[in-house]
């Protein structure tokens, strides 16, 4: 088994945490010290990072390992440098940001999601390269706003970084599950016009909120026919068509018929499910009685469905078989990451596995094993010996 630095690792998931990597530039928060403790890690090691800018102050940090092995297939680690806020701090009981270690387990915001995954991302990759010389390269990227647009994923794929990428492993945290399938997600504004009025002279007026109602309805029993025509994914479940957000009016003049209303539709989606033909149907199933409808699509990211039998996974299942000696299971995604991005838009197969929970990203308390740390590095680096040589 190759020799990781568990130590090392730990240390560095600590430091990553300790830095509140939110974007929120009214508290002069960003990716960017994140991303700088990363490309000076990199750079301790001798390696050559370079940093795009996806946005201003949101830095994508990006370094090829080669192996001195001859020439071999290029293996691509993905993390992110974001955190989601840290939200009410009275319900947490640790400082969100101490990056403290008790009871086994690191605690803070982005414990789990995802700084101990891009922490074992690059201490895996040091150490094969310690352990080398082996086949072909690896790109070691830590990109920025995965829990926003995801920005970064898509400047990464725009500037042509996927090219010659023959695979790639996602560290979000899934708790020891190998997963190559995501949820798609679909987010679609729909803005209903209607007519303004008096609400003692509603005649003389067109409802938008009435429009809003009926569509209400109507989504309900789109999904109930989506579920019928797909049925549950063994790992991914039900397609889901949820309204999210309705606005109308105000509670100042609750005697005014608005002009417009609008929903909000937040739809996920698994493999066989298209995107557009449901962004048209809800689009037919708005409006009416003189209010007009127009439908927005404010986020497409299609469900990823990578063949288990293909390189990345199965060298990942055999990494997990020799680490562990357990068999692996297989799981997916709930929602989407920026693998979802780097298949669809990059067109390299993915596959997402790290350390943490499945279940606790974005909650107070957030924290992660301390021997789960190690025991993903170890595995992340006997994948990529395995992808790299073929013997998967």
């Amino acid at each position: 088994m190759i020799d990781v630095d568990a130590g090392g690792v730990v240390e560095f998931t600590q430091a990553l945490v300790r830095v509140p990597s939110t974007n929120d530039p009214a508290r002069g928060r960003s990716e960017r010290p994140a991303a700088e403790l990363v490309e000076a890690r990199m750079r301790e090691w001798g390696w050559e990072p370079v940093v795009y800018e996806a946005a201003p102050g949101r830095p994508n940090v990006v370094a090829v390992v080669e192996g001195g092995g001859g020439d071999g297939p290029t293996l691509m680690f993905e993390g992110h440098t974001d955190v989601v806020t840290e939200g009410d701090l009275s319900a947490w009981t640790v400082d969100p940001f101490g990056g403290e270690i008790r009871d086994g387990r690191l605690w803070g915001r982005g414990s789990a999601d995802m700084k101990s995954g891009l922490a074992a991302t690059l201490y895996a990759t040091r150490a094969l390269q310690l352990a080398g010389p082996f086949p072909g390269r690896i790109k070691v990227c830590a990109l920025a706003d995965e829990e926003g647009l995801m920005i970064g994923a898509h400047h990464f794929v725009s500037s042509g970084l996927t090219a010659g990428v023959d695979g790639a492993i996602v560290a979000e945290p899934e708790a020891g599950e190998i997963c190559a399938v995501a949820k798609g997600a679909l987010r679609l504004r729909v803005d209903l016009t209607g007519k303004m009025a008096h609400g003692a002279m509603p005649q003389h007026g067109r409802n938008p909120i009435q429009a809003a109602g009926t569509l209400l309805v109507a989504l309900r029993t789109l999904q109930d026919e989506l579920q019928a025509r797909h049925p549950a994914h063994e790992h991914l479940g039900e397609v889901y068509v949820t309204p999210t957000v309705l606005r109308a009016g105000t509670e100042e003049q609750v005697n005014v018929i608005p002009a417009v209303a609008s929903v909000f539709v937040d739809v996920r989606t698994i493999p066989g499910a298209e995107h557009k033909e449901i962004a048209d149907r809800v689009a037919a199933l708005a409006g009416g009685d003189g209010v007009t409808a127009e439908v927005s699509v404010l986020v497409d990211r299609p469900p990823v469905d990578v063949p288990v039998t293909d390189p990345v996974v199965a060298a990942l299942a055999a990494a997990h078989r020799t680490v562990t000696g357990e068999e692996p299971v297989y799981g997916g995604v709930p929602g989407s990451t920026d693998g979802t991005v780097l298949t669809h838009w990059g067109g390299i197969p993915s596959v997402v596995y790290g350390p943490g929970g499945k279940w606790i990203a974005h909650q107070a308390d957030e924290y992660v094993e301390i021997d789960e740390i190690v025991r993903c590095t170890r595995v992340f680096a006997e994948a990529a010996r395995r992808f790299l040589s073929g013997d998967h």
